[in-house]
């Protein structure tokens, strides 16, 4: 009796923590969706057109975003975090590479865009996929989570907090491919743009 009330006290734990995990990879989405909004906020109410470095950080948001959706519509796997890490570890690559070119600023250059408290984006978009990173291996040092499990649909509170993540990936990635066709048309990006080509009937 006691071996099996131990058992189930197991399993009991065992399901709280994978809730625990799958509301971890939903609040991860909602904060890299607000990120995103914000980096939005800034393009088209501030009317500050991104780089090509900011449009590719971007790009390694949604993939971010992307590895932590496959988690919570296929169950947890270490491919799936794989992704977002890739992702995490690409983006800091570009957003640190953005940050050199102007480290040692002339007495014109204060940077590109405007400073949010005191530090630009492509500054707070590095530390957030450092923080990335960091929550995700975390997360992968709880083995249980990859064991195979019949149910994936933890509860009404989880289907409905995770269709809202997997719209704003779906309205993100729609909304960042079609201001990237606008800005860039069907060619390179201009390294400091001010406009939209597309408006100004340039296609590439």
């Amino acid at each position: 009796m006691s071996q099996t009330h131990s058992t189930s006290n197991f399993n009991k734990e065992l399901t709280m923590n994978n809730h625990t995990i799958a509301y971890i990879n939903i609040s991860g989405i909602l904060i890299i969706s607000a990120i995103l909004s914000g980096a939005y906020y800034f393009q088209f109410i501030m009317h500050e057109h991104p780089c090509p470095l900011c449009l590719l950080q971007r790009l390694c948001f949604l993939g971010v975003m992307f590895g932590l959706f496959l988690n919570l519509k296929f169950g947890f796997n270490s491919a799936h975090y794989g992704i977002s890490i890739l992702s995490a570890l690409l983006g800091a690559g570009i957003s640190y590479r953005q940050i050199l070119l102007h480290i040692c600023p002339s007495p014109t250059d204060f940077g590109f865009g405007t400073p949010v408290l005191g530090m630009h984006l492509y500054t707070w978009a590095l530390i957030a996929f450092l923080t990335g990173i960091l929550v995700i291996a975390f997360l992968m040092l709880f083995p249980k989570q990859f064991e195979k499990t019949e149910d994936h649909t933890l509860n009404p509170i989880f289907d409905f907090l995770s269709g809202i993540a997997f719209t704003l990936c779906f309205l993100l990635a729609l909304t960042n491919g079609i201001a990237t066709f606008f800005e860039c048309g069907i060619g390179f990006c201009p390294d400091n743009p001010d406009s939209y080509m597309i408006f100004k009937g340039q296609w590439g």
